[in-house]
């Protein structure tokens, strides 16, 4: 594959032999305007020992830099700006999208590495929300972009299914509960006795104590009280599987955290024989340096909490897969939590606990305000999901009415503007949940790109013929552009990965997707001339980038819409 910077920054080296190549080619950028050229060259760093003004140095450089692959070399201030050949070059770069296809984009630096993933993790017995539709696919986006790099990745669902909630839960069901409205519609029954409980307990304090005892009782193996948890439990999962199905999203493990109720009396004894434990107002904790609370592993009542149990985890998770990375997709509020048990980790002499990350993102808020399923403000995301299909198939049948697979189309669609409007946002920033803005099909959306991916899909359709797998060079600035967008997508996967970061995919494919557009706009693309071929090879080669990029987001891109 043509890397343009490799080239430049290899050919700088003829000029500034004391440089090192890679150094060189970190300092080179791409110009905000196309129009001042391809890429360009700082001369800022130079100045103090060359002991010249930066201007002056570029012109010196410019003067000296050449190419085959360059038409134009040019000072521009403190910047040398060089302009590609786009003949020879994109012959260079569309030649080799072609001949790797969906490969295009890959990278080997994963190899013989694994990832593990913590991921989604809803809490049992409570609606699959939309606070939880970021984890999902912002873990799932990053997997994806893993795998792409090489990497092994095991992606774990820590469902929430241990806690007080549970009891509190039991005693709703006990009280005001109805077997059979919950075995027609077990989820949304569980949360209306979940909301009830709380409603309840604001009158009648003692509720509290009761759901407490209730979940003592479950700890404690009570056969009544442990049949009803994993009734829950069940139900919980086939509802969510109904939902990451629509999603398209697997797990290779449900390992939620009653898995690890067994596993904590090690953590324990690991932190006594380090002489770690502490007593604090009856309470066992790890003091930690720095600005960190204690972490706490034992509350006075002998009860573990979350920190003992991730710690559990972490424990179980390494020994069973090894892992060079594990990935925690949680949101930011949890930063101080994770701070406390990769500092645990590594005060019992696991080193391995500096390759744990926290990847933070922000919430979904409804009216500036987070969403409580406490406090029942909410919005379920099976509903949203289905309205943006129905949207959707709406929208679909008045631009295309005899579309023959419009139901599949349309969830395909649906379902990808919800995600694509998730993951085009940074995701450390916060989202305030607008469905209007999430279900519009134009502009900077996911509908967008799918629609160009199926426009560039109907020219080859009605070119006829094989697809074009020869390209012998465009020599138009329209074409060129497009090019350009094409070179960078590995350099986006790579990048996505570094940063964790799905939206640098999904900014790069509406520019892609923009570029494409506008030559499309500005070319008769089918011409009975002698370009026509190389013409569609581009067109063939916009959709392999489309179409991959779409699926590291988690995203599918129908060929007719």
């Amino acid at each position: 594959m043509m890397d343009l910077k490799s080239i430049v920054a290899d050919r700088l080296t003829h000029v500034l032999s004391d440089w090192n190549k890679n150094d060189l080619y970190e300092l080179i950028e791409t110009p905000k305007h196309s129009h001042l050229g391809d890429l360009a060259f700082p001369c800022f760093q130079l100045a103090r020992s060359w002991k010249k003004a930066p201007n002056i140095i570029a012109g010196e450089i410019a003067d000296a830099l050449s190419s085959p692959f360059f038409s134009k070399v040019e000072a521009a201030g403190p910047y040398v700006n060089i302009r590609f050949d786009g003949l020879k070059a994109g012959k260079e770069i569309v030649s080799a999208i072609l001949t790797k296809g969906t490969d295009y984009g890959s990278h080997e630096f994963g190899n013989q590495k694994t990832i593990v993933l913590d991921m989604s993790s809803p809490n049992i017995a409570k609606p699959f929300s939309m606070g939880h539709l970021r984890s999902t696919v912002i873990g799932n986006s990053i997997a994806t972009i893993a795998e792409k790099c090489g990497y092994t990745t095991e992606k774990i669902n820590y469902i929430g299914d241990w806690g007080t909630q549970f009891g509190k839960l039991i005693v709703a069901f006990k009280k005001w509960g109805d077997q059979q409205k919950v075995k027609e519609n077990p989820i949304a029954e569980l949360f209306i006795l979940y909301k009830k409980f709380h409603e309840e307990a604001e009158k009648d304090p003692s509720l509290e104590e009761e759901g407490r005892k209730a979940f003592k009782l479950l700890e404690d193996g009570d056969q009544e009280v442990t049949e009803l948890w994993k009734w829950f439990k069940d139900e919980s999962l086939h509802a969510f599987k109904t939902i990451y199905s629509l999603l398209g999203v697997e797990f290779d493990s449900y390992n939620g955290e009653a898995f690890f109720n067994d596993k904590m009396d090690e953590v324990v004894t690991l932190l006594q024989d380090h002489n770690l434990l502490e007593t604090s107002d009856g309470a066992k904790v790890v003091r930690l340096e720095g600005n960190l609370p204690p972490c706490l592993i034992k509350k006075s009542d002998g009860a573990t909490l979350y920190a003992t149990r991730d710690l559990a985890a972490a424990l179980y998770r390494h020994r069973q897969h090894d892992f060079d990375e594990a990935l925690y997709v949680v949101g930011q509020e949890q930063t101080i939590h994770f701070k406390q048990v990769m500092e645990v980790l590594k005060k019992l002499g696991f080193n391995w606990a500096d390759d744990m990350k926290h990847i933070p993102f922000g919430l979904y808020l409804k009216d500036g305000k987070k969403m409580s399923t406490r406090k029942g403000r909410v919005i379920l995301l099976q509903e949203v999901l289905q309205e943006a299909i129905h949207m959707a198939e709406e929208n679909i049948k008045q631009k295309n009415p005899h579309l023959i697979h419009a139901s599949e189309v349309s969830k395909d669609v649906g379902v990808g503007a919800i995600i694509f409007h998730d993951l085009k946002n940074d995701r450390v920033n916060d989202i305030e949940f607008s469905l209007e803005h999430m279900l519009t099909f134009e502009g900077e959306t996911g509908p967008y790109i799918q629609y160009t991916y199926a426009r560039a899909q109907s020219i080859l359709r009605k070119a006829g013929g094989p697809l074009p797998l020869t390209f012998e060079g465009l020599d138009d600035a329209e074409s060129w552009e497009v090019i350009k967008q094409l070179r960078l997508f590995p350099e986006m996967v790579e990048k996505a990965w570094k940063h964790y970061a799905p939206s640098t995919i999904a900014k790069y494919l509406v520019d892609t997707a923009q570029s494409f557009n506008r030559y499309y706009g500005k070319t008769k693309i089918i011409s009975e001339d002698s370009q026509q071929a190389s013409r569609l090879a581009l067109v063939h080669a916009v959709s392999t980038v489309l179409a991959e990029g779409l699926r590291l987001l988690g995203m599918k891109s129908p060929s007719e819409m």
